[in-house]
């Protein structure tokens, strides 16, 4: 939980530190708090990044790792933000940040629950699309990778991809991939 949230169930400021102090809360980042009597988390990263920056999106390897379509580890949170979005201050995890035209930002959003918190993610068809609009920074392997791992899945539906593409503005550079992959 955030400190403006136990603030707001009653919590004294001093008794969050107390707690913290004593061994009763784990500090995941500043301002956010874990009981630690709880099993570990999953996503520990996902799940501080949403907390701390909730108007963000997972993308890019970040999302691909999530929906198990790379062997990519990441070693940072990839966050989609609208280009008006101020940026955001986080000293833990790693944050590399990713700016969206407003259309791409919103088109192909997915909220999953893990541990009672929210995490905002594209879907696998959107990630694909962004994986390829940045292939020059994330890298063509990575893309391709992911998009054979996708076609593996059942029920990999090809015209979603294309109808982000189209979004993203990059349909002619995806469509022949598409084309060879069916």
């Amino acid at each position: 939980m955030r400190t403006r949230e136990a603030l707001a169930a009653g919590v004294h400021r001093r008794t969050l530190y107390a707690m913290r102090d004593a061994g009763e809360l784990d500090k995941l980042t500043r301002g956010v708090y874990r009981l630690t009597k709880l099993p570990p988390l999953g996503n520990p990263d996902l799940i501080t990044v949403a907390k701390r920056i909730p108007g963000g999106v997972v993308c890019l390897i970040s999302a691909l790792s999530f929906h198990e379509l790379t062997t990519q580890i990441p070693h940072r949170v990839d966050l989609a933000l609208p280009r008006s979005a101020r940026h955001p201050q986080l000293a833990y995890p790693p944050v590399h940040i990713y700016r969206f035209s407003k259309n791409a930002f919103k088109a192909g959003i997915h909220e999953q629950q893990i541990e009672g918190v929210t995490i905002r993610v594209y879907s696998p068809e959107k990630t694909l699309a962004d994986c390829f609009k940045y292939r020059n920074k994330i890298g063509l392997d990575v893309a391709l990778e992911a998009l054979r791992a996708y076609r593996r899945r059942h029920g990999a539906r090809f015209n979603t991809i294309l109808e982000y593409a189209r979004i993203c503005r990059i349909e002619k550079v995806i469509r022949p991939y598409l084309e060879a992959s069916t």
